[in-house]
């Protein structure tokens, strides 16, 4: 049985800044595990909430920062339509000069406040917090996982792209020997962004450093699978990666 959710907006404070976040809690009043969940380039906007709460009402504190905050509160840039492809192009032509300004150092610095407040909030339960997250959300989430070692239970990343590039240093197979975490790690069966190669080189970096992780492919699907407010949105595909999050969550809450 789910539970009752409750939503609010929140700004966690940063070295550079204040973050505004979404939150989605059991509506109880009580601790649960934390979740920490990155969102795509989109950025923060009413489908993921929908998301978050699909997560919290399975007993779950779930944050979701606006990793673009340094160029202002969500929304960063108008969402395009969704049926409009070519929207969606200008959209990340524009969307350029943030994520460059968004740097990796910078993004591990960030992760570290985001932990720290999970730590600290009366709604997230002692122990070790989860990740996940999405299309550049997942190799954040991947990041965060090998710098932060036992502090993340579980790390999840759902067709993210770029995940084992060997000339960029803070592509995250460089820092599997870091992570302690049980992954999964669900790709898409067409993404230019994360070829067959890239996800062989993954694979082998994650064997090499003795990680616990599920490497798998969901079949007919396209770069953003799990975005029903773009063109590449799959519904089943989306139950599929929902069913597969929570159970991991769920391994990992009972470790705890």
């Amino acid at each position: 049985m789910t539970m009752p959710v409750a939503f609010s907006t929140l700004d966690v404070r940063t070295t550079d800044g204040d973050a505004d976040s979404y939150l989605a809690r059991p509506d109880d009043g009580g601790p649960h595990p934390g979740v920490l969940f990155y969102m795509d380039a989109y950025g923060l906007r009413p489908y993921l909430r929908e998301m978050m709460e699909a997560i919290a009402a399975n007993g779950f504190t779930v944050l979701a920062p606006n990793v673009f905050y340094r160029s202002g509160r969500a929304p960063v840039l108008p969402m395009p339509e969704s049926t409009d492809p070519a929207g969606h192009a200008k959209f990340f032509a524009a969307l350029g000069p943030k994520r460059a300004a968004f740097t990796p150092d910078k993004a591990l610095a960030d992760a570290q406040t985001y932990l720290d407040w999970l730590s600290a909030a009366e709604f997230v339960a002692p122990g070790p917090v989860a990740v996940t997250g999405y299309c550049m959300g997942g190799r954040l989430a991947l990041r965060t996982a090998g710098a932060f070692g036992n502090r993340i239970a579980a790390a999840a990343s759902f067709h993210g792209g770029r995940l084992a590039v060997d000339d960029q240093p803070d592509s995250p197979h460089h820092a599997a020997a870091g992570i302690t975490a049980e992954l999964l790690i669900a790709h898409a069966s067409q993404d230019d962004s994360m070829p067959p190669e890239q996800i062989a080189r993954l694979d082998k970096a994650l064997d090499a450093a003795h990680v616990h992780y599920t490497s798998v492919v969901y079949p007919n699907t396209r770069h953003g699978f799990t975005m029903r407010d773009t063109p590449v949105f799959d519904q089943a595909a989306y139950d599929r990666h929902l069913a597969d999050l929570l159970a991991l969550l769920r391994r990992a809450q009972r470790a705890r």
